[in-house]
């Protein structure tokens, strides 16, 4: 059987490195179209036709939408090594709660953080920090959110600490001062080959994407 998978991603996206993640921690090899999403190509159109964005995980020429949903599909494929999710339906049904409070309260915060200024970005930050305290009374002393397993809840969280360096330096706080336990995890999540492969240098998000998007246009 043909076993061809394509992510078709866009390098600083938080979504399509929980995907990159997650496809390292399985072991999958699969091939990366980077998009560009100002001039969308007609495989990313063709893919997605409903919300005309990334990550697409295409396998065997069959497209999945959605970070989240990605990463359980792939578990559910892909489910002799490494399970990202865990087997009791009610610790299953936590880590997808948690992944939706994630998008909810800290990723959906992300452009506001960089791009904002004044009372908009003093209200977003607060509110990002309060999200990333609730996420750290949920870690208590746990090495990961699954406990001594990187799993789900880790792989949608991880893609921020690629974004932390941007987050502090626009927004002006510190993640490890407001939120030490999410830091010392983050840093313990950097430890992993699946995260330092999969995510791009934090500096690099910075200089090459944030400061020449608000160059071109101005913020």
């Amino acid at each position: 059987m043909e076993n061809k998978v394509v992510l078709l991603n866009f390098w600083p996206s938080s979504y399509g490195m929980r995907v990159r993640i997650a496809l390292a921690e399985k072991g999958i090899k699969y091939e990366e179209k980077d998009e560009n999403l100002v001039e969308k190509s007609s495989l990313l159109l063709e893919m997605n036709p409903v919300h005309k964005s990334i990550p697409v995980l295409v396998h065997n020429g069959k497209p999945i939408c959605e970070s989240l949903n990605i990463l359980q599909y792939i578990d559910e494929v892909w489910n002799e090594n490494s399970p990202l999710l865990p087997s009791d339906p009610y610790e299953r049904a936590q880590a997808r709660f948690w992944a939706d409070f994630i998008d909810k309260k800290a990723f959906s915060l992300v452009r506001s953080l960089w791009l904002s200024k004044g009372e908009k970005l003093e209200a977003a930050k607060k509110e990002f920090i309060e999200g990333l305290k609730t996420l750290e009374g949920e870690l208590g002393d746990k090495i990961y959110f699954g406990g001594d397993k990187f799993g789900f809840v880790d792989i949608s969280l991880a893609p921020l600490a690629s974004w932390f360096y941007t987050l502090e330096t626009c927004a002006n706080f510190s993640v490890e001062a407001e939120c030490p336990k999410i830091g010392s995890w983050s840093k313990r999540c950097w430890e992993r080959e699946s995260v330092a492969n999969s995510l791009p240098n934090p500096h690099k998000i910075y200089a090459d994407w944030v400061v020449e998007h608000k160059k071109q246009f101005g913020e």
